[in-house]
């Protein structure tokens, strides 16, 4: 592929090209394999920045590399009504801040992602502006996913914000020239739920990062947990991102519950979100001796942390219907922990941990399952599971297969 200006819209803020995640990894490919490359980043109001268009550095490198911020309303981790006015205004702001900043380059592809849906205006005008082609990864099903868990309805009032949405999602589907799931399962939730979209259109185009061996040595490990507290003698179940309502959170209560006496294990549990509260007030109330609640780290001590533990763990709601392929899952592989996902039935996450050898699943709503995965986590070879998982990585998720797929 000769070289391109690639557009890359994205409701993650980026702050630089050098940062390590499933967007930043993928772009750096892209400047590696000689692309110019533009990233557009929303800046929510509660960052008190403002919009300005940023140039890479000196070096051959990053002299490819632009990132043009446009202050918006608070979009996530906020209340609905506040999400909904915001995610609705950024179409209009996201084309205003290219018309002015962008104008005078001409894009060969338009990738962008969800969340959320509403990019649809601005990857239009660009794609008819400048004949480019169209990308979609497909991270987020929306808005089937918040009447999965009722914040949403069909009928009714809420009904017609529904439609309105369910609209917008059709539009972004048929403006896309492809559309890039995270696994098997989502490509044929797609297809079944939008019998309209042509069969060649969607393919699989998972979560991807570039390849990093973050485990550590035996003395790194009591350094970090000594650090944080953590026990050196327990095996530490971790989990850490999101913890809001995607992540049924009482039953994640439940488990902690279930687990109280269990002198073998330890959890810790990291991050932040719109459900913090309601673990904050089970650990506050109940005093568990083998819970630990912390708020979200920076990215690079999170990854250290994670590789500190003994298994990372994936938690999603049972209400679901659609198949939901958590990015944190990358993170525990790259620490080569094993993996315990908790989940609805329709998403295959489960399916990939165990059928590669490198975790256990069971269902978000049986706790008695949830213990006996435990316990067979105590039990488990580590070792020989994370040889597995590591070349499961390396074969499957790395940016290089990812942009090979794109090009393509």
């Amino acid at each position: 592929m000769n070289k391109k200006n690639i557009l890359f819209l994205t409701l993650s803020m980026f702050r630089s090209i050098d940062e390590h995640g499933i967007y930043a990894d993928l772009m750096r490919e892209f400047v590696k394999n000689g692309h110019d490359v533009y990233i557009v980043s929303p800046v929510e109001r509660r960052y008190g920045l403002v919009t300005k268009l940023m140039h890479g550095a000196s070096d051959e490198f990053h002299k490819r590399v632009h990132i043009l911020w446009i202050k918006t309303g608070n979009i996530q981790k906020t209340n609905i009504i506040e999400k909904g006015i915001s995610t609705i205004l950024l179409e209009s702001k996201l084309i205003s801040g290219i018309k002015k900043y962008l104008s005078d380059v001409k894009f060969d592809l338009v990738l962008y992602s969800t969340p959320p849906i509403t990019f649809f205006k601005a990857v239009e005008y660009v794609k008819k502006r400048d004949n480019a082609k169209t990308y979609l990864l497909l991270k987020d099903i929306f808005p089937q996913n918040a009447v999965d868990l009722g914040m949403m309805k069909k009928s009714g009032i809420k009904g017609l914000i529904y439609k309105y949405f369910r609209r917008k999602e059709k539009k972004l589907y048929a403006i896309s020239d492809k559309i890039g799931c995270m696994s098997p399962a989502n490509v044929e939730y797609t297809f079944r739920m939008n019998p309209e979209i042509p069969s060649d259109k969607v393919e699989v185009c998972p979560n991807s990062v570039e390849y990093r061996d973050m485990s550590i040595t035996d003395d790194e490990r009591n350094a970090l947990r000594k650090k944080y507290d953590i026990p050196l003698d327990k095996k530490v179940f971790v989990y850490g991102g999101n913890l809001g309502k995607p992540q049924g959170i009482p039953f994640i209560i439940e488990c902690l519950k279930a687990e109280a006496d269990n002198k073998d294990v330890f959890f810790l549990i990291v991050g932040s979100g719109t459900e913090f509260p309601k673990l904050e007030e089970f650990v506050s109330t109940e005093k568990p001796n083998n819970v630990k609640l912390m708020k979200q780290l920076p990215k690079e001590d999170y990854d250290k942390m994670v590789a500190a533990c003994d298994v990372g763990m994936i938690f999603l709601d049972h209400r679901f219907t659609i198949p939901n392929f958590p990015s944190r899952l990358l993170a525990y592989m790259q620490a080569g922990i094993p993996v315990l996902a908790c989940t609805d039935t329709n998403t295959d996450i489960g399916k990939v941990i165990t059928d590669a050898g490198f975790g256990w699943w069971c269902e978000s709503n049986d706790v008695a399952a949830f213990s006996s995965a435990v316990a067979e986590a105590l039990a488990a070879d580590a070792d020989a599971m994370k040889e597995k998982e590591i070349a499961y990585l390396y074969k499957n998720y790395t940016v290089e297969t990812a942009y090979k797929t794109i090009v393509k």
